[in-house]
């Protein structure tokens, strides 16, 4: 069973990349790597951020075309809602899957 600390921490993961999008989701995630609760929402919020920055330089290259005008705005929607869907199922205690990143880490 997930303690309380636990599913503090998994959402501070999460709320802080608002503010620090890499380092402060990264010295959680080292501090507290022991837990696998932990742990398993640090691996999700790291490949979340490599996904979305690769779709983030896709998009940007796209505008040139176009296209990337539409992307972007959705993109930044799409990874604000699933970051604050994250924090939400974190603090339930549930392993959330992120939709549409790549299981890198």
């Amino acid at each position: 069973m997930v303690t309380q600390d636990e599913k503090v921490f998994a959402v501070l993961i999460y709320v802080i990349s608002l503010f620090f999008p890499l380092l402060g989701p990264l010295i959680i995630w080292l501090v507290k790597k022991d837990s696998p609760y932990i742990d398993y929402h640090g691996r999700e919020y790291f490949n979340f951020l490599i996904s979305y920055t690769i779709y983030g330089i896709i998009g940007s290259l796209l505008v040139f075309v176009g296209i990337g005008v539409l992307i972007l705005p959705i993109l930044g929607v799409a990874a604000f809602v699933f970051t604050i869907l994250a924090a939400i199922r974190a603090y339930e205690g549930v392993e959330y899957r992120i939709p549409l990143i790549f299981r890198i880490l």
